[in-house]
């Protein structure tokens, strides 16, 4: 085959399976939404099974749901018959695959949990099989063709099951209310987890803060901005911020002012600085500060106090982006 035949085959199984699933889409309906109300109602696990390619579909939705707040395990329909069948409970939610829906070894497994009186969900490409008809919900998945060219490699089934699981873990993200934070506890290693957990506060300075009162002069802001990073804070007695001064202003100012020094720094400072709160997450700060071109920004408490002061280096350096 040439270069150009190889192409054209791997376009066809792409535009097969992109097909396929926009039928599946089509004909979606009332089940899924009954499936993902079963549960999200359940005070249970989701227990997902099936054989072959559609076992391995069924270990990736499991794993999907149990990283999206939804519980969940993978479980063998044949070593369920041999013991592996106690981590079923009666609270359980069991999600059963099959294109045919007649796959032989998952009825002696669904017998038993009939007995054990759970609710089954169905991803079948037939609904009118007998795994169907033992089904709460039966998530339609049919499909015309595989893209094997002998229709026997299972392909675009797969994917069609393997969407409906995606489908069925978003549907249930948001109808618990799973948020981005709920999701970075869950991955707390990765690089989401670091972005999305850490706050201000976990990486601001508070030790000998770079701040002057309202009556200093430039004299005073100098020392300051030359021993703490080149940021200072005007503050008032209460310590709420009035302004900042950088050395850019110092720059700015050297340049059209002699006496310098003698300056207030109520002349100098800007009196609308960026700030930020000590709660918000870090990777919000990144932003408003690359959005603004600073490198530093005053940190307030709740009583929009000054609590400390957030360099950007130091967030980058901790790997938020």
């Amino acid at each position: 085959m040439t270069p150009e035949e190889l192409i054209e085959r791997g376009r066809r199984v792409l535009r097969l399976e992109r097909e396929a699933l926009g039928e599946v889409e089509r004909r979606l309906g009332d089940d899924f939404a009954r499936a993902v109300e079963l549960i999200a109602s359940s005070e249970g696990r989701v227990i997902v099974s099936g054989v072959g390619k559609s076992g391995i579909i069924a270990r990736k939705i499991a794993a999907t749901l149990t990283s999206t707040g939804t519980p969940a395990t993978f479980l063998h329909p044949v070593e369920g018959l041999h013991g592996d069948l106690g981590i079923v409970g009666p609270a359980d939610v069991v999600i059963l695959l099959s294109k045919s829906g007649e796959t032989q070894e998952l009825f002696p497994l669904i017998e038993q949990l009939k007995r054990l009186g759970v609710h089954l969900v169905a991803i079948s490409g037939d609904r009118d099989s007998q795994l169907a008809k033992q089904a709460d919900a039966v998530l339609d998945t049919w499909v015309s063709e595989e893209a094997c060219p002998h229709d026997l490699a299972p392909t675009t089934s797969t994917t069609a099951a393997l969407a409906m699981g995606d489908a069925l873990a978003v549907a249930l993200l948001e109808r618990k209310g799973f948020r981005r934070e709920d999701f970075a506890r869950l991955h707390p290693g990765g690089a989401l987890g670091k972005r999305l957990l850490t706050r201000v506060r976990d990486l601001m300075v508070t030790d000998k803060l770079p701040t002057v009162p309202r009556e200093a002069t430039m004299r005073e802001a100098v020392v300051v901005l030359a021993e703490r990073r080149g940021t200072v804070a005007v503050i008032g007695p209460d310590r709420k911020v009035l302004g900042v001064i950088t050395a850019g202003d110092l720059t700015r100012l050297m340049e059209r002012e002699t006496d310098f020094l003698s300056v207030p720094v109520a002349k100098v400072m800007n009196p609308a600085p960026k700030t930020v709160a000590d709660d918000e997450l870090a990777s919000a700060a990144v932003f408003k500060m690359e959005q603004h071109g600073i490198m530093a920004m005053p940190v307030l408490d709740a009583q929009q106090r000054l609590c400390g002061m957030v360099h950007l280096h130091d967030l980058m350096r901790a790997g938020v982006k």
